[in-house]
């Protein structure tokens, strides 16, 4: 089983390969041979999840330290380096790796009219691989190949298929994400000779008390180098020009999955195996939230573009992500995991909606537009939805998220996050503002006559519309299972934060 859990990172790449061969005048078929690809790894990384999740429940939850991996794969790969290749699975890598095949799949259906399909499609396709091997690859530098394939790919979709300044805002994203690589990059090599057992096997690496001389300063420079993908303060001014030049699955991909994988190499790598530089630096990192989840709420309602209001929302969203990283207890950690998940279907339902209503409209200025729940109801609610769960309303995956977060920041017994944590709390009212204003304007009131006779939504956007309210109301009405599960991989992380 080892082996069909490589398909997962595998068969996107063997699909680019494939579809070279078929010829380009055959569209219909290039599409389908995409989705269809796509589709299976939605149904492989559930069957994975259920498969681990049964593997895990039988076997119970450890509280040691060391990590529960299923279906690994270790083999030597480059031994003149000590480099490995080791793919494993454990409860928060195989569901990120449901997210993210969500996320292309959807991606890809809402690409369906998108011009040189060729390319474009195999370009999604590695960024699902680049973003699978992340998550599932336990040997370091193996994890900084796979996630150095994303600024690259993001750049080329940007600059090739994008809006407006498309080529300045492709060069932003990817030279300020490239930065973050680096700074992460120089202390994961610092890590391998400092740790003086000749491995990068981040199982072996948690085993070793690194010297908190070097913990002191490689880990900020580890921590901030992944918290930039997550525009974490002040690294964020890329997310909102990437996204308003970004083609709608772009969008999403960028914001749905490569930004979680900031916060899942802050937890993974930064705070697993650096406890001491983590206890001693959160406490201030987590004065850098306060611009995330306050400032940026404020900056929305500003906003009179849906992707930049969009955008600076999932900026707010994701300090909470880095309030509950902050916060280092096991409450807020899973808070802070299952947000990941959360934000994820989140925004990808949102840049989704964004994407059929500019495909109608041809604008995104919500001044311009008015009365379009008369004409394309089906999407405005989708829209509504995916801002109720912004607000955090009970019921769906944005509550489930973000109360373990407040509780377990409030219950951190630093006054500092305590702090961050109020104001976090209050500033759910600034983005009940953003959101029913622009909900508001856009969907309620006169029509406006150009938009008297706009299509309603086509076959593959009711099937991602209604896969995200699959996702975004399952999480939130049947949150326990998942919070179960990923006990299995959060004890251990913490155990080792706290040794």
């Amino acid at each position: 089983m080892s082996a069909v859990l490589n398909l997962i990172w595998f068969l996107p790449v063997l699909t680019v390969f494939v579809s070279l061969v078929i010829p380009r005048q055959q569209n219909n078929a290039l599409k389908m041979f995409h989705a269809i690809s796509a589709f299976a790894n939605v149904v492989l990384c559930a069957f994975f999840t259920v498969k681990i999740y049964c593997l895990a429940m039988n076997s119970g939850t450890s509280i040691g330290n060391a990590l529960q991996l299923q279906y690994l794969t270790d083999v030597s790969w480059l031994p003149a380096l000590s480099i490995r290749f080791i793919i494993g699975a454990d409860a928060l890598s195989i569901l990120m790796c449901v997210l993210a095949s969500i996320i292309v799949f959807t991606g890809i259906l809402m690409s369906w009219n998108v011009e040189r399909p060729k390319e474009f499609f195999a370009m999604i396709q590695i960024l699902g691989a680049g973003v699978f091997g992340v998550f599932l690859s336990f040997d370091l530098f193996l994890f900084m190949v796979f996630y150095e394939v994303e600024a690259l790919a993001m750049y080329l979709m940007i600059a090739g298929w994008g809006t407006g300044r498309r080529d300045y805002c492709g060069k932003k994203l990817t030279l300020t994400l490239a930065l973050g690589s680096a700074f992460a990059l120089i202390a994961v090599i610092a890590m391998y000779f400092e740790s003086n057992i000749g491995s990068w096997d981040i199982r072996r690496l948690a085993d070793v008390l690194l010297p908190t001389e070097f913990q002191m300063w490689a880990f900020p420079l580890l921590f901030i180098g992944f918290a930039i993908s997550g525009s974490l303060f002040p690294f964020h001014n890329w997310s909102p020009d990437g996204h308003s030049a970004a083609p709608t699955a772009v969008s999403m991909f960028a914001a749905g999955v490569m930004m979680k994988m900031g916060g899942y190499g802050c937890l993974r790598v930064a705070m697993y195996l650096m406890p001491e530089g983590a206890k001693f630096w959160l406490p201030y990192i987590v004065l850098l939230v306060l611009f995330n989840v306050v400032v940026a709420a404020f900056i929305a309602i500003k906003q009179r573009d849906l992707k930049y209001i969009i955008a600076y929302s999932s900026i707010s969203h994701l300090g909470l992500i880095f309030l509950g990283l902050c916060a280092a207890n096991l409450i807020s950690i899973k808070g802070a995991s299952l947000q990941m998940l959360s934000h994820g279907f989140l925004t990808g339902l949102f840049f989704a909606c964004i994407g059929m209503i500019y495909g109608r409209t041809h604008t995104r200025m919500v001044d311009e537009m008015g009365g379009l729940m008369k004409v394309i109801p089906l999407i405005g609610v989708g829209f509504v939805i995916a801002g109720f769960t912004g607000l955090g309303l009970p019921g769906l995956s944005g509550f489930a998220a973000e109360l373990p977060i407040f509780i377990g920041s409030l219950g951190a017994g630093n006054s500092v996050v305590q702090v961050v944590a109020v104001l976090a709390i209050l500033s759910i009212t600034t983005t009940a503002v953003y959101v029913l204003q622009a909900t508001n304007k856009m969907l309620n009131g006169p029509l406006n006559p150009h938009f008297s006779s706009l299509p309603s939504a086509t076959m593959p956007e009711k099937i991602v519309l209604g896969l995200y309210f699959i996702c975004l109301f399952g999480m939130g009405l049947l949150p326990g299972w998942i919070s179960k599960f990923l006990d299995t991989s959060l004890l251990p992380i913490f155990a080792n934060i706290n040794r």
